[in-house]
């Protein structure tokens, strides 16, 4: 059952590989916990009360905050409605559970003073394969607003032929196009013609970051450089891929960028995800208006 179940998250939902893994293992602790087989006599006894129970065990013993829990409910849903698509249970037992109540965040980001001083250290030309291509990589992030799984999946041949955008394939094997700065460009060419010339990489592979074998490089390594290079450049708090997403997005909002672009630009598909970047804004605008308007510099 577990193993259909899989292959519908595979092959109809397009969900990526650590998606479908993080699914499964929901599905298989809850059932684990029930003391329950995944077959459909068993399944067919579960209840709505054992979920809510599953959901109070988790956040009071297992100390699950709300965020986590929601992502855990989600892949019951996503389970549960699974079966009642195929006749499997008589009625969908999830759909009444509601999401846990989180508290909004905004997105950690880094000032714009900052990256320019992290980006202009990436644009400095070297013969250090290595060097180039964490600078590739942090010049990706930060100008084309990519999530970690879609910049490790990239392949060299997923640019335009004049390598002026880039095909990116997004949650749930979307693809959309996103255009590549000049000076990102040159950086492109310069890591290309590094590879050539030290014959990097000797096998069929296309992807574009690679290790020193020629493979593919992995999500974990992609982390780290990240980690290590906004270290470098004196960044504070979280350090991350993601946060030169949320970065690229908050300095486009914060520069005129039309929200609608914004999203297409994230690969985001819904505009309510896309508008979290507005408390950002609103921030900075408050920042300009304490500093500049007659009332707040000196009319209180």
């Amino acid at each position: 059952m577990l193993a259909e179940f899989v292959r519908y998250l595979e092959a109809e939902r397009r969900y990526s590989p650590l998606t479908v893994r993080n699914y499964l293992h929901d599905v298989e602790q809850f059932l684990a916990w029930l003391k329950v087989d995944a077959v459909p006599e068993s399944l067919c006894r579960i209840t709505t009360d054992d979920i809510r129970e599953w959901i109070l065990h988790r956040t009071e013993q297992g100390h699950l905050g709300a965020a986590s829990m929601n992502r855990e409910v989600s892949s019951l849903r996503s389970f549960f409605r699974w079966l009642h698509s195929r006749g499997i249970i008589p009625r969908n037992i999830a759909q009444p559970v509601t999401s846990l109540r989180t508290s909004r965040r905004l997105p950690a980001f880094v000032p714009e003073s900052r990256m320019s001083r992290i980006v202009r250290e990436c644009e400095y030309d070297t013969d250090d394969l290595r060097c180039e291509r964490n600078s590739l990589i942090i010049l990706l992030f930060y100008t084309c607003g990519l999530r970690l799984a879609e910049l490790v999946g990239i392949n060299r041949d997923d640019f335009a032929e004049n390598l002026t955008s880039l095909r990116i394939r997004g949650k749930g094997d979307k693809e959309r196009m996103v255009p590549i700065l000049e000076c990102v460009r040159e950086k492109i060419l310069a890591y290309l013609s590094l590879i050539e010339r030290q014959n990097i990489c000797k096998s069929a592979e296309k992807a574009l970051f690679l290790t020193h074998k020629g493979k593919r490089i992995s999500r974990t390594t992609v982390y780290r450089i990240v980690k290590e290079e906004l270290d470098r450049g004196g960044v504070q708090g979280k350090k991350s891929p993601h946060v030169l997403r949320h970065t690229f997005a908050t300095h486009l909002l914060n520069g005129g960028a039309d929200m609608r672009e914004i999203q297409e630009l994230l690969g985001h598909a819904s505009l309510q995800a896309t508008q979290v970047y507005t408390h950002n804004s609103i921030a900075r605008l408050r920042e300009i208006y304490a500093k500049a308007h007659p009332r707040e510099k000196g009319g209180k």
